[in-house]
């Protein structure tokens, strides 16, 4: 596909103005040459341009926004001085994969003052001796090149995607204690199982307390009944001893 119609297909109805991104990787420019992206893109932060086949960078806008720029897989080879002029808030810059073979071709990115991060990896440039040293003293701003500092540390979580803050700001605007209809569904059922728990241990308190009621109650008819039989024993008793002084009388 064409880079100008996969341009116009990425807008998805909206007007340049609008767009803060763009990745048109993989599509064809039919003369090596930036083709279909204009100074309207004046929002644009992002843009990727991957394996389009560019061979110069002439043809870029203005992109005075533009803080990070894919360019990996092509075949530029010079004339990096375009970057400075179109591209100044430039902080992330992807050249890999080019064919960028001499210090002095990137020596034009000086004036790239917020560069902090630049890959240059499968470039030929990469084959000279002391090809990192050379590069952070030719670029000082220079963080990161190829994805590690002078001392080979990666950059951190915080620095990776430092240019994707005000994104992340604006998907993280929602309160911080989000949660799903699951996270209600399960708050849902632990309420009605802590509910039924408590009332069964209640019922169970209760039949206890009626158990207990029960066999006081059967403790009272066995002390009664007890009373009854030695009140009877005693009644029967006394008939016998009454009879007995009958008899003598007699």
């Amino acid at each position: 596909m064409e880079m100008k119609k996969r341009i116009s297909l990425e807008l998805r109805n909206r007007t340049p103005e609008e767009v803060a991104e763009l990745v048109v990787d993989n599509c064809r420019s039919s003369n090596g040459e930036v083709e279909g992206l204009t100074d309207d893109f004046k929002e644009l932060e992002f843009l990727s341009m991957v394996n389009v086949g560019l061979t110069s960078l002439a043809k870029l806008p203005s992109l005075p926004k533009l803080r990070r720029l894919e360019l990996s897989d092509n075949s530029i080879s010079g004339a990096l001085e375009t970057l400075s002029e179109k591209c100044p808030s430039l902080t992330y810059l992807n050249l890999s994969g080019n064919k960028i073979k001499e210090l002095q071709t990137v020596e034009a990115l000086q004036n790239l003052k917020n560069l902090k991060s630049l890959d240059l990896f499968n470039c030929a440039i990469t084959s000279l001796e002391d090809y990192r040293e050379s590069i952070f003293q030719l670029l000082p701003q220079v963080t990161y090149l190829d994805g590690f500092d002078q001392e080979d540390n990666e950059p951190p979580d915080s620095e990776v995607d430092d240019d994707d803050e005000d994104d992340d700001g604006e998907e993280g605007a929602g309160p911080t204690g989000d949660y799903s209809d699951e996270d209600d569904e399960e708050g849902s059922e632990t309420g009605e199982v802590g509910l039924s728990y408590l009332m069964k241990e209640g019922i169970q308190d209760e039949e206890d307390d009626d158990d207990y009621v029960e066999e006081e109650e059967e403790e009272a008819e066995e002390e009664e009944a007890a009373v009854h039989g030695e009140k009877r024993k005693r009644d029967q008793d006394d008939e016998g001893e009454e009879d007995d002084d009958d008899d003598d009388d007699d």
